[in-house]
């Protein structure tokens, strides 16, 4: 990102680095081998100035420190997520596996069972989040996995369709807090235009899922007859004792924040936060990681309309993709091919969803903009909305096939940039953490709807399905562009106020500490559009 001439101010040039770290008995190479915690880090939120931090590195150096930053923190959250979006999902591939035939769950009851994981989903993020807040992240992320793992496994042995519902309560209550957490994590380590593209390769382990999915139960399914179990019980026991085995170490690898993180010196722990806590987007003012947080908060988050204006773009992600995931097996069974052929056959629009996300990801980074890339989105997906309810899909099966794959890329596409924006336009952390767990608990109550609108007397047409995905696609573009257009206006705002009275003026109107506590209803906060 260009860097404006007031950010040049808090700068710290390589000289007066040096200068730094030689007043506390280092050169730059000792700097970077110093692990020691013992010292105070000198940081803004420990009341140093913005004279006295370090904030900027050369360019080099700064990309080194995130670097080491990204292969720690990036990989596992892809990995975990990856684990995740599997076991919520796998009910598609053991479905067509055997399982509706072994429980009954045929017609309506399959949606039932698949809508039954988003209720305790959306209910639990944000008291998952406020207990993240509270707690050690990575403790709190072993503890989930744990018991998502547990509930999938035992789900192999379940006879009843009662027993299934509950399963899936289950493990909706189990899986409710990772994602939360693990978007709001990335926020404390990465300035507002790093974070999206890591985001997007932890991300994109959701569009590999569908991938690894299919491949897995085709696998898996081999082993139906195996000690007597169906391929369909094989496909959740042996997916639910990975996470089961992941989360007896995991909390030893994931870094809870750049002050603790064993894995950084001093000085780098420095350069992390203060860099973090001086972007607000007009160089001038601060925010802060390190607040305690309150009810104020969770009201503030509450009010917040940008929140509510961004439950219906991911809407239009959870109705599409949660109803799509699972749903896609049986669309491509429905045009004539065998149940293993279409498992395989689901993995190339995965794998060309992620590499769309990752595309749109990069590409808005470059450019520094969201809303056009969430509008671009959902606006390939209606063109694949449009051509699944004109195709006839019996006599243009190729076609058919061919046409799911803008539907999918364009559904997982704009999801990052939703979430990214909401989180680059919220401060401090506290109110950060309870607004994008609101963001994501209600906008996965679209999940019920995207759960339900497969109908199966209606295939191979679904034409409720598509067509309330090209409905609530539209409806997203439309709502991105008032956002944008009220960010603007708001943006336009502050930078006359500042323009026309000054930074000093307005500074001797709040303390230092009221400025904090406003977050991004600072007048020196900048929305990122």
């Amino acid at each position: 990102m260009a860097t404006n001439e007031k950010e040049q101010s808090h700068i710290v040039p390589l000289k007066d680095v040096e200068a730094h770290q030689l007043e506390h008995g280092h050169t730059t190479t000792d700097a970077i081998k110093d692990e020691s915690s013992s010292e105070e880090l000198h940081t803004v939120d420990k009341g140093y100035t913005d004279d006295d931090v370090l904030v900027e590195l050369p360019a080099a150096e700064g990309q080194r420190i995130l670097r080491k930053v990204d292969y720690r923190l990036v990989p596992l959250l892809a990995l975990l997520y990856l684990v995740a979006f599997i076991d919520r999902s796998n009910i598609g591939n053991a479905k067509i596996a055997g399982l509706e035939d072994a429980i009954n769950i045929d017609g309506l009851r399959y949606n039932t069972v698949v809508t039954m994981f988003f209720i305790p989903y959306a209910l639990f993020e944000v008291p998952s989040n406020i207990v993240l807040k509270l707690w050690r992240p990575s403790l709190w992320i072993a503890i989930l996995m744990f018991s998502w793992g547990l509930v999938m496994t035992l789900m192999g042995i379940v006879s009843s369709y009662e027993g299934l519902l509950a399963a899936r309560f289950f493990l909706g209550v189990a899986e409710s807090g990772f994602f939360p957490a693990a978007v709001f994590l990335l926020t404390i380590w990465y300035k507002r235009y790093e974070v999206q593209k890591r985001m997007a390769v932890f991300y994109t382990a959701a569009s590999l899922s569908g991938a690894f999915s299919g491949l897995l139960a085709y696998g898996i399914e081999q082993m139906d007859g195996v000690r007597g179990l169906g391929g369909w019980q094989w496909i959740f026991i042996l997916e639910g004792l990975v996470p089961v085995a992941m989360s007896l170490f995991i909390w030893k690898l994931l870094p809870d924040n750049p002050e603790t993180a064993s894995f950084l010196t001093k000085h780098e722990k420095e350069y992390i936060i203060n860099r973090l806590a001086l972007e607000t987007g007009s160089g001038r003012g601060r925010v802060t990681n390190s607040d305690k947080i309150g009810m104020r908060h969770v009201l503030a988050a509450l009010k917040e309309y940008k929140i509510w204006g961004a439950w219906v773009m991911f809407w239009a992600n959870t109705i599409g993709v949660y109803g799509f995931t699972a749903t896609a097996p049986t669309v491509i069974l429905g045009l004539g091919y065998e149940s293993t052929t279409a498992q395989l056959l689901t993995i190339p629009i995965y794998v060309f969803a992620m590499i769309m996300v990752i595309i749109f990801a990069f590409w808005s980074e470059k450019v520094q903009q969201r809303t056009p890339f969430i509008m671009a989105g959902y606006a390939i997906a209606a063109c694949g909305f449009i051509a699944q309810l004109s195709i006839p899909q019996t006599r243009l099966p190729g076609l058919t096939y061919g046409f799911l794959f803008p539907v999918a890329a364009g559904l997982y596409c704009p999801f990052i940039q939703i979430v990214t924006l909401i989180g680059n336009n919220l401060a401090p952390s506290s109110k950060r953490a309870v607004g994008m767990a609101l963001l994501i608990s209600v906008g996965n109550l679209g999940g019920i709807a995207g759960s339900n609108i497969y109908i199966a007397s209606q295939a191979p047409k679904y034409p409720t399905g598509f067509g309330t995905g090209l409905g609530i696609s539209v409806a997203a573009i439309i709502m991105a562009f008032f956002l944008r257009k009220a960010f603007d206006r708001e943006n336009k705002k502050r930078l006359a106020m500042i323009e026309s009275e000054g930074e000093d003026a307005i500074r001797a109107r709040y303390s230092e500490q009221e400025l904090l506590d406003m977050g991004d209803l600072s007048p020196f906060f900048i929305y990122t559009l």
